[in-house]
């Protein structure tokens, strides 16, 4: 079974998709040495899309918060980085994350929402897509650290700053020639995103320069596909002679890049904020974000904690550069993908359900037997209709939960009348609560008025009412780290091609 990414079925369900929070993906990458003294190959590639095709079939939706209400969902666009929103060993991260959290148990009772909760959910993007996915609905939030810029402001409104004031400094590496002043970029070449900031910075620099009959400096666009660190990463090696960054950053590198010179002298913009950026048809949404960040914006108590949390106690040497950083997943995939290619069950979703029953630890033990990343019990393991032996053993394991998980779908939810995605939801709700508990649970979901073939909405409101928040939780959260792995997989491929393309992979 695979789950096609339409917007019929997969990105249709779920109050559409993003009733959940997203999960991303992420593969470690080593700087690897860089011989001569060739420029890397940082342009975007022709038609080059930063963004997820899986994501773009995200039905757009706009509207204000009380659209968001009624949906039950309010979106944070945000971008994959370490610190800010990243997977760890198949868990969410980051300051957006936790933020995330946080906002929506403040957005629920702000709202007096009871136990029809709004969920907010994280959506990871490629910087130069935040700005596009929010105009064009596939987001209501962006979070991810955006300046204020005349640019910006005069497409999205910004709530009141996030942060301390910033500035944009220049910092170089062992490549850089002598420089004194800003003045000393003139006819000099630049690498930067096309979206960013620090393009407009530039634009003014140049602006001056021109007046003043000096060259300008010569920007060179670099792959939206890359973050400021990765340009850091470059003029630390010597690839680059320098880049702008924002200052507040770079603490966060000083250990990790021991040949990064900080040039705080050479000031490109100050007295910069950060904001989040909202449609400006949503003031509902922009009263509840500001009155939000007058509690948890930095400089407050909370926010000063998230940030040294995620950002200036964070051990960037031994994260952002590692390789294993995702060792167990890595080395469990391959298991997913032989037995998910067995029985027609799309392998990220075996992985999802793992992560949600063991978090990958083949050693977890539970108080009713079930054993190992799956959580199956040696009775279920030695059934005759799944015959899996030694699943103390990980591979066993993995094929006997998926073989398990396969039974229950072709037995108990063949119904011509329930589609695929519906078939297999079912089937992960009895895998958490036992077949025989399901089938009445459907039943009674048709007595209730509910479509007993539909599992969202539907019949896991009947769970709800019967068996409790278990169920659902269960699936829920399986649902969401597999939407995650689908979303983020191009997204992640891109980038690291990009990084290879530059030499840095």
């Amino acid at each position: 079974m695979q789950l096609p990414v339409t917007s019929g079925n997969l990105i249709g369900s779920m109050r559409d998709l993003l009733r959940f929070p997203i999960a991303l993906l992420f593969v470690g990458a080593c700087l690897t040495a860089c011989s001569g003294d060739n420029t890397p190959n940082l342009a975007p590639l022709k038609n080059e899309r930063a963004t997820s095709a899986a994501s773009r079939q995200i039905a757009a939706r706009v509207g204000d918060l009380d659209s968001m209400a009624e949906h039950r969902v309010i979106r944070i666009l945000s971008v994959y980085s370490i610190g800010r929103y990243y997977l760890d060993a198949g868990e969410e991260r980051g300051l957006v994350k936790e933020s995330a959290v946080l906002f929506e148990d403040f957005i629920n009772d702000y709202l007096k929402r009871g136990q029809q909760r709004i969920s907010v959910a994280v959506i990871p993007v490629a910087r130069d897509e935040l700005i596009p996915a929010l105009l064009a609905g596939r987001g209501d939030i962006i979070q991810a650290g955006l300046s204020i810029t005349p640019e910006r402001r005069a497409k999205i409104a910004f709530s009141i700053p996030a942060s301390k004031p910033l500035s944009e400094i220049i910092v170089t590496g062992p490549s850089a020639p002598p420089l004194q002043t800003l003045d000393d970029l003139s006819g000099q070449t630049v690498y930067l995103r096309q979206s960013s900031s620090y393009r407009e910075s530039v634009d003014r620099l140049n602006e001056r320069l021109k007046s003043e009959g000096k060259q300008p400096v010569n920007i060179q666009p670099v792959s939206e596909l890359f973050e400021d660190s990765d340009l850091v990463e470059m003029v630390n090696a010597g690839m680059l002679p320098w880049t702008i960054v924002d200052d507040y950053k770079l603490p966060w590198w000083q250990d990790a890049f021991e040949d990064l010179v900080i040039r705080d002298d050479l000031v490109v913009r100050e007295h910069v904020h950060t904001a989040w950026g909202m449609r400006k048809d949503s003031p509902q949404l922009m009263a509840a974000v500001n009155e939000y960040l007058k509690t948890h914006r930095e400089g407050t108590r909370l926010g000063n904690v998230l940030q040294n949390r995620y950002f200036r106690d964070f051990d960037w040497a031994t994260n952002a550069l590692a390789a294993d950083v995702h060792e167990r997943f890595l080395r469990l995939e391959p298991l997913f993908r032989r037995y998910g290619e067995r029985y027609a069950i799309e392998h990220l979703l075996l992985a999802a359900q793992a992560y949600q029953e063991s978090r990958l630890d083949q050693s977890a033990r539970s108080a009713a037997g079930a054993v190992g990343v799956m959580q199956i019990k040696p009775s279920t393991a030695s059934d005759p209709n799944v015959n899996v032996s030694n699943i103390h053993q990980v591979e066993s394991n993995i094929h006997a939960g998926a073989k398990y998980l396969d039974f229950l779908r072709g037995r108990y939810f063949n119904d011509p009348e329930i589609d695929e995605l519906n078939r297999v939801l079912m089937a992960l709700a009895a895998y958490n609560i036992g077949p025989a508990r399901m089938i009445g649970l459907r039943d009674r979901a048709q007595q209730l008025g509910y479509d007993p073939n539909v599992w969202f909405d539907n019949v896991e409101l009947a769970a709800a009412q019967q068996v409790g928040r278990e169920p659902v939780t269960y699936v829920a959260n399986i649902y969401k780290y597999y939407i995650a792995y689908r979303l983020s997989g191009e997204l992640v491929r891109a980038r690291k091609a990009a990084r290879e393309r530059a030499g840095i992979d």
